[in-house]
């Protein structure tokens, strides 16, 4: 890059009017002029160059600047040999025309490689170490294809910047530009802004501190290396990504250096802090966990029983009759006659879950009530009391048959005794 090329510059030069005391370097600005860019568009443009060309140090052994003009057509102003002095090339610039048609950009791309970078036309050769650099200014699409002849340009060894203004093809900027693009592609909203940006091309081809100017992109820490380089670096906590400018939180839990005898949870600062399991507190080192007895501290949120488990943690039971829920909390009734609420006097019959009927033992029989219990004899003893009324003409006539049957059995046993006398007496004679 050029920027890295520059060594130094004269005092209150990159931010003022100085001029640069950089390396040299062989540029050359292909301007679009095509029908789009209006008169006093083109002269914005013009300015921009000149402004430019201020800030350089021009000459044989120092910068040396052609111009490539391009609509359909291709028109090189002036070559890199052509003006070597500061005064001439801004009024060779002043003079320059729009040439009001298409948009080229791919064939402005490659006259500039073939023919304003040539030896012939004034550029120093591979062995003079002299930075190529093309700075492309265009406000539309190209109309034919510039990717390939872009890369074949940079292949070359030409440092490619794209410059676009207000309907330019971004794609198309950043098809043409070098790398890294953040530094090689730039947008304006309007040609009356593009002025603006000469200064963003004087900090890069003078060797200022980009780190103090704050065009540096870095996203924490920049750091200046000197001759207008530098690096980004990241606060503690940060890793630098890939890209080379943002950072990223360092992972130091996943780095297993953290000490957390549990838990290790990231903080988005990019440090980190310990955390303990369920049924543990965090001791005062931050690190380590003391088992706590979350039963004792009614912090279980048991419906019936906690049980603390021998490692520090606890787990919840139901009294008897109950069954936990899955919430592994809450209890529900599994049998209600195991609860000892049924009133059932006798023997409780579990039905389900929560349902249940009452019996009885042998000898008894269920009373209406569905609880209580009554012997089978003294059931049938309190039928008959309430149903004596009804029965006396029965029981009268029963007593008398029972008198009538004992004086009969009486009579008999008295004939009886006197037969069997009468036989034994006749025997004896």
């Amino acid at each position: 890059m050029a920027s890295r090329a520059a060594s130094g510059r004269e005092p209150g030069g990159a931010r003022g009017a100085g001029v640069c005391k950089s390396r040299p370097l062989d540029l050359v600005f292909i301007i679009d002029s095509s029908r789009s860019v209006r008169p006093l568009e083109f002269t914005k443009v013009k300015t921009f160059v000149s402004q430019i060309i201020d800030t350089l140090d021009i000459g044989a052994a120092a910068t040396r600047v052609a111009v490539v003009n391009y609509a359909s057509t291709v028109k090189i102003e002036f070559h890199l040999q052509t003006h070597l002095d500061k005064q001439s090339l801004k009024r060779a610039v002043a003079r320059i025309t729009p040439l009001s048609t298409g948009t080229m950009s791919g064939l402005a791309i490659q006259t500039t490689m073939n023919e304003a970078f040539t030896v012939e036309a004034g550029a120093r050769g591979p062995g003079s170490n002299i930075p190529k650099v093309a700075i492309i200014v265009t406000d539309g699409r190209p109309q034919d294809q510039v990717n390939e002849v872009a890369a074949r340009a940079r292949a070359s060894g030409i440092e490619l910047y794209a410059v676009g203004v207000d309907r330019a093809d971004r794609a198309s900027l950043r098809m043409m530009a070098s790398e890294p693009l953040e530094e090689h592609v730039f947008y304006v909203e309007t040609y009356g802004v593009i002025e603006k940006l000469s200064s963003r091309f004087q900090e890069t081809f003078c060797a200022v501190d980009p780190c103090m100017l704050g065009s540096h992109q870095c996203q924490h820490v920049c750091v200046s290396d000197g001759d207008g380089r530098y690096h980004c670096e990241c606060s503690q906590g940060y890793a630098l990504n890939a890209d080379g400018k943002t950072c990223s939180v360092i992972d130091k839990c996943a780095l297993n250096t953290h000490g957390c005898e549990h838990i290790c949870i990231n903080d988005r600062s990019g440090f980190y802090h310990c955390e303990c399991y369920e049924g543990y507190t965090l001791n005062e080192d931050r690190k380590t966990c003391s088992a706590e007895d979350q039963c004792a501290a009614g912090t279980h949120g048991c419906q019936h029983l906690c049980v603390r488990d021998r490692t520090g943690a606890h787990h919840c039971e139901c009294f008897e009759g109950y069954t936990l829920n899955e919430d592994e909390k809450t209890c529900a009734v599994r049998d209600k006659c195991a609860l000892g609420s049924h009133g059932c006097q006798h023997v409780c019959v579990s039905d389900g879950p929560a349902s249940y009927h009452c019996d009885c033992y042998a000898g008894y029989t269920l009373n209406e009530d569905r609880k209580t219990c009554s012997a089978i004899e003294e059931a049938r003893r309190l039928v008959s009391t309430e149903d004596a009324c009804g029965c006396e003409a029965t029981l009268a006539f029963q007593d008398k048959v029972s008198t009538y049957l004992q004086r009969l059995h009486t009579k008999i046993d008295d004939v009886l005794e006197k037969l069997q006398t009468n036989e034994f007496g006749h025997v004896h004679r």
